[in-house]
C-alpha cells in the first residue's frame, strides 16, 4: 500500500476481460509497459481466468466486485462492447481510474452516461483507440499546421480475409479459449453489420477526428456479398466545410490496408499503417509545397497497446491527460451510429 500523500512510482492494474484482445495485447503490454504492474486479472470463465493468472503468477477472479477489492489504482475493462459502460462504471464506482477498449459503449445513450458519470468522479476515464499512441500517428497529427487548412481527405481501413488467420497464427502467443464462452459470443456477433461497423468504425472515425477534425454530417451506404462489408461515405469538416471521404471493408481478399491522405491550402500528409500486430509505426510523408521538400520520419517498430498504457499511467501518476478521453469516445459511438444511420436510408445526409 502506498503511504497517504505519497505519489505512487506504478500503476496497479487490473484486466477485466481475458478474450483474445487481452491475450494478445493488453496483457503482453501491460508487462512491458514503463511504470505499470499487472496486479490482477477477472473473467467470467472459470477456466480461462485460471489458466490465465497461473501464466502471468497474479490472482485470478471471476468476480469484478472481488477484484475491485484488491490493491489497485486502475481497471482496464476489455470484455464485450455490450458490456463496457456497466463494467466501467462499476470500476469508477469503486474509486478505480479506467481505460475501456474501443468503442466506449455500445450505444449513444450508454457512452454520454458513462462519459457524464467519470467527469463526475475526477476519475480518468480513458478509450482504447490505441492508434492514436502510434508515433507515425502523432508526428502526422503534429505536422498538420504546416500544411495549412484541410479541402479533402481521404480515410480507409480495409480488413484482410483469408490472410489473417495465418498472419495471426505467426504472430500471436498462445491463447487459452473456452469454447462455451466463443459459443455464446458468436451468437451476438451474428448481426456482422453491426458487429463490423462497431468494431472498425471505432478505429477509423476516431483516426478521423483525431487526424483530420470534426465532421458535422455524414452521408454513407453499404454493400456487401455473402459475409464480406463494405461502408463508403463522406463527412463535412467544421473547420472551413473541407470534406473527408472514408471507406471501411470487412472483409477484402487481399493484404491489410490502411491509411490516410490529407491534402491542405499548403502541403500533403500521407499516412500508411501496417496490421497493428506487425507492431510498426506508421509511414509518414509530409510534403510541404513552399518548400518543395518532402519530410519521411522514421520510427522504430513500436507496440501502440504498450504505448497506450505509458500514456495512461503516466494521464494517471502525474495528473495529465488521457487520449482518447471520454468525451472521444462519445463523438466516435455518434459517428458510428450516424454511418449506420445514413446508409440504412440510402445514403441520406446525417448530423452528427
Amino acid at each position: 500500500m502506498t503511504p497517504a500523500g505519497t505519489a505512487p512510482s506504478q500503476l496497479r492494474l487490473g484486466v477485466v476481460g481475458l478474450g483474445r484482445i487481452s491475450q494478445v495485447a493488453h496483457l503482453p503490454a501491460a508487462t512491458k509497459a514503463d511504470r505499470v504492474r499487472l496486479a490482477a486479472v477477472c473473467d467470467a470463465s472459470p477456466t480461462v481466468v485460471d489458466k490465465v493468472a497461473r501464466h502471468y503468477d497474479v490472482p485470478g477472479f471471476t468476480d469484478i466486485g472481488q477484484l475491485l477489492q484488491q490493491d489497485l489504482d486502475a481497471v482496464l475493462v476489455a470484455t464485450p462492447d455490450r458490456s463496457h459502460a456497466a463494467l466501467a462504471t462499476v470500476a469508477l464506482q469503486a474509486g478505480k481510474h479506467v481505460l475501456v477498449e474501443k468503442p466506449l459503449a455500445d450505444n449513444v445513450p450508454a457512452a454520454e452516461e458513462l462519459a457524464r458519470f467519470a467527469a463526475g468522479t475526477g476519475l480518468k476515464l480513458q478509450v482504447g483507440a490505441m492508434k492514436r499512441h502510434d508515433p507515425g500517428i502523432e508526428f502526422a497529427r503534429a505536422s498538420l499546421p504546416r500544411i495549412g487548412p484541410i479541402i479533402t481527405a481521404q480515410a480507409w481501413y480495409r480488413v484482410m480475409a483469408a490472410l489473417r488467420p495465418p498472419t495471426e497464427a505467426t504472430l500471436f502467443p498462445k491463447t487459452f479459449v473456452d469454447d462455451a464462452v466463443r459459443e455464446v459470443e458468436a451468437t451476438y456477433k451474428a448481426d456482422r453489420e453491426r458487429y463490423l461497423l462497431s468494431t472498425h468504425g471505432a478505429h477509423v472515425f476516431d483516426g478521423i477526428r483525431h487526424l483530420i477534425g470534426e465532421v458535422t454530417t455524414v452521408r454513407a451506404e453499404v454493400a456487401h456479398v455473402g459475409k464480406d462489408f463494405s461502408w463508403h461515405g463522406t463527412g463535412r469538416l467544421a473547420e472551413l466545410g473541407g470534406l473527408v471521404s472514408f471507406e471501411i471493408s470487412a472483409n477484402v481478399h487481399a493484404k491489410w490496408a490502411e491509411g490516410f491522405d490529407v491534402y491542405g491550402e499548403s502541403g500533403h500528409l500521407r499516412v500508411r499503417s501496417s496490421f497493428p500486430f506487425f507492431r510498426r509505426a506508421s509511414e509518414v510523408a509530409l510534403f510541404i509545397e513552399g518548400d518543395a521538400t518532402t519530410l519521411s520520419p522514421s520510427f522504430g517498430d513500436t507496440d501502440p497497446y504498450e504505448r497506450q498504457l505509458e500514456a495512461f499511467a503516466r494521464a494517471v501518476l502525474d495528473g495529465g491527460r488521457v487520449s482518447p478521453s471520454g468525451e472521444d469516445g462519445v463523438s466516435a459511438v455518434r459517428f458510428i451510429e450516424a454511418v449506420r444511420t445514413s446508409a440504412s436510408y440510402g445514403g441520406e445526409e446525417v448530423h452528427i
